[in-house]
């Protein structure tokens, strides 16, 4: 029987406003540098107005038929009554609910299991530019 190992850190992700950040390469940089070998990834990101998702790498519209998307659940213009961070920071929080803060991530072979059309991705909600913090589990086998 093989020992299990845990690995835990942290990515900082600098967005630049609205819209989708691909962060599987540093990921992947994270999971080799810790050497894992089989088991799960658990992302978790530390804010209530950006999110984690997977999504297609492939083609860029999907990515701006999303935002689009987004931005008609959750209009700016709408009379919230939480306002006082800005017309922005309510529907950050309404797209935050609907596309999620946690990934699990089947890893094998040292490797996200992702299919070969999807990214991983930190979606951010708010129009200015932020610094994102993603927390990053590994727990599995070794290399």
């Amino acid at each position: 029987m093989q020992a299990i190992a845990q690995a835990s850190g942290t990515l900082r992700v600098a967005t630049r406003g609205k819209g989708f950040t691909d962060i599987t390469g540093e990921v992947a940089r994270w999971l080799g540098a810790v050497e894992a070998g089989e088991g799960l990834l658990t992302c978790f990101i530390r804010h209530t107005s950006a999110s984690l998702l997977i999504q297609e790498n492939a083609d860029p519209d999907v990515l701006r038929d999303l935002a689009d998307a987004l931005a008609g659940f959750a209009p700016e213009q709408a009379a919230y009554r939480h306002d006082s961070e800005g017309p922005d920071d309510m529907p950050a929080h309404i797209r935050t609910v609907l596309t999620g803060v946690s990934l699990s991530i089947p890893v094998l072979g040292g490797a996200m299991r992702l299919g070969i059309w999807q990214a991983l991705y930190v979606a951010e909600h708010r129009s200015a530019p932020h610094t994102r913090e993603v927390a990053l589990h590994f727990i599995g086998s070794p290399r």
